[in-house]
């Protein structure tokens, strides 16, 4: 089959009920999210559902990898809610192409593959911390709004709420005990909805939170000025949203990477989602990336191919066009108990169970991700920060394993065998090794042990040669990598390199 073809491939033993109703499920699960996320950024409500649409169908379609499920997510709409109150929708629709142009290149020039770099501990506090926030999310609604203010919910509506929500998670938890032909989450919904209407039972629904009906996404150019000024206002705001996108997209796709054995493919993630968003900036869209907690509702539903998140943004489109006044019957609670749900299939339990057996460092960085992840509701953010502290943990680390054997040979020649890598960390400890003044005449640095990681140990070996030689002794460097030889031209007389034994080290290589 042409390369182009297999992306409308669904041959490949798909269980088609099991995508179809797993589409329907994230369908009713990502509406009130974002609808709640463009009222929440001062959008108009339409927005988050044509972001949804938009979002859901070309990520689908062209994405990384199946069952990954994109709409219009917080974390990116966090980002311009600062550039809608200053600016106003057009500069948002313009910044959201923008960062669309920016992960495209990031595709192009396949940096997706620097999510590896992410460590497990930061993995764990990136899902603990998202699961949170989703629990969170939930617990607002059980709000209501009296006069422009937003207060709890008290007496009958508290009891009603609690007692559908309460049922929505029965439902889940009791019916794949019964039977596995369904999705749990999309009968829960369907039997609260039914109970709600039968009964006439006053409480909370999607149509409280705003409208959903509409036209198809309008085709809309941005009314900016196209000049530098323009530029350097959308500028920051695409950056940020761009890897605010890319950084929960790659992390989402490495979770479903680990929970169905399959390998996605993070470069083209970026393609998709970059074509999205573009498209996102030109019809109506506030953009986004992929969505962890309808991405989890669907695997959860049985679906493991593309076909479930085609039907949820075709649902939402038809939603929107046809569907509306039904849909906006559909009590609040049902969606709040399927999504409270997810946040507890979310939380990575078994991050509790190995705490102690984890090294302190790990404990600590997870906590301190899941933390920062919950305060500041922003994913990109806590993922770097416990990147940059695994990272300089490791090195401190690192630093401590360099070592030398030291012994005199027959001839009196005084060897000194290294052990661990040399870098910028271990530098001080390499130096601490020598003893220059009570060394012989002859000295040799064995390297076939050690490796010589970044310019600090390269600089730090030119500077042990130099030494050496103002006490007018003659150091004698093996087994060192061709790399390092030709950046040590300058102390080339005095450095001595067994061709025969001298394994092909490497200095550092993105290989």
């Amino acid at each position: 089959m042409k390369p182009y073809l297999r992306l409308f491939d669904f041959s490949q033993e798909i269980n088609y009920k099991n995508e179809i109703l797993a589409g329907l499920t994230v369908a009713m699960t990502m509406m009130p999210e974002s609808l709640s996320f463009a009222i929440l950024a001062g959008f108009p409500p339409l927005v988050g559902l044509y972001a949804a649409f938009i979002m859901g169908l070309v990520t689908s379609v062209f994405g990384g990898r199946p069952g990954l499920i994109s709409g219009g997510a917080g974390a990116t709409v966090v980002v311009l809610i600062a550039l809608m109150k200053s600016n106003g929708l057009d500069y948002v629709f313009a910044a959201v192409a923008l960062a669309g142009v920016i992960q495209i290149l990031v595709g192009l020039f396949k940096l997706g593959k620097f999510i590896r770099l992410v460590p497990q501990p930061v993995m764990y506090g990136f899902v603990n911390g998202l699961a949170v926030i989703i629990f969170m999310a939930q617990i607002e609604q059980f709000k209501t709004n009296i006069g422009g203010h937003e207060t709890w919910l008290t007496g009958q509506p508290l009891l009603i709420m609690a007692g559908l929500v309460l049922l929505t998670i029965a439902i889940v938890l009791i019916l794949p005990r019964i039977t596995k032909a369904v999705p749990p989450s999309l009968i829960a919904i369907i039997v609260v909805f039914l109970i709600v209407l039968v009964f006439g039972i006053p409480t909370k629904t999607v149509k409280d939170i705003a409208a959903v009906s509409g036209g198809f996404p309008p085709f809309h150019i941005p009314a900016v000025p196209v000049n530098i000024e323009t530029l350097k206002i959308i500028f920051p705001y695409s950056l940020i949203m761009a890897g605010v996108g890319l950084t929960e997209g790659l992390l989402t796709l490495n979770l479903v990477d680990e929970m169905t054995a399959t390998r996605g493919s993070g470069n083209r993630e970026c393609l998709a989602q970059g074509s999205a968003n573009i498209l996102n900036g030109f019809f109506f869209g506030m953009g986004g990336c992929p969505m962890i907690a309808q991405t989890l509702v669907n695997l959860s539903a049985g679906a493991r191919a593309r076909l479930s998140g085609i039907i949820a943004a075709l649902t939402i489109l038809v939603i929107i066009l046809f569907g509306a006044p039904i849909i906006e019957r559909v009590p609040m609670a049902a969606l709040t108990g399927v999504m409270i749900m997810v946040a507890v299939g979310t939380f990575e339990w078994i991050s509790f169970r190995i705490v102690n057996k984890m090294p302190t460092q790990d404990v600590f960085v997870g906590v301190l991700v899941a933390l920062v992840t919950i305060w500041l509701h922003n994913l990109a953010l806590a993922v770097l920060i416990g990147i940059i502290i695994s990272a300089l943990v490791f090195a401190w680390e690192s630093a401590k394993r360099i070592r030398a054997r030291k012994y005199l040979d027959a001839n009196g020649t005084k060897h000194y065998e290294i052990y661990g890598p040399l870098f910028f960390g271990s530098v001080t400890a390499f130096n601490e090794k020598f003893d220059i003044l009570n060394d012989p005449e002859v000295v040799i640095v064995d390297f076939k042990d050690s490796r010589v990681a970044d310019m600090s140990g390269i600089e730090a070996l030119n500077k042990l040669t130099e030494r050496y030689r103002k006490a007018g002794k003659k150091l004698h460097i093996r087994y060192l990598s061709e790399d390092c030889r030709l950046l040590l031209k300058n102390a080339a007389d005095v450095i001595e390199v067994n061709i025969l034994e001298d394994p092909a080290y490497y200095v550092a290589t993105s290989d």
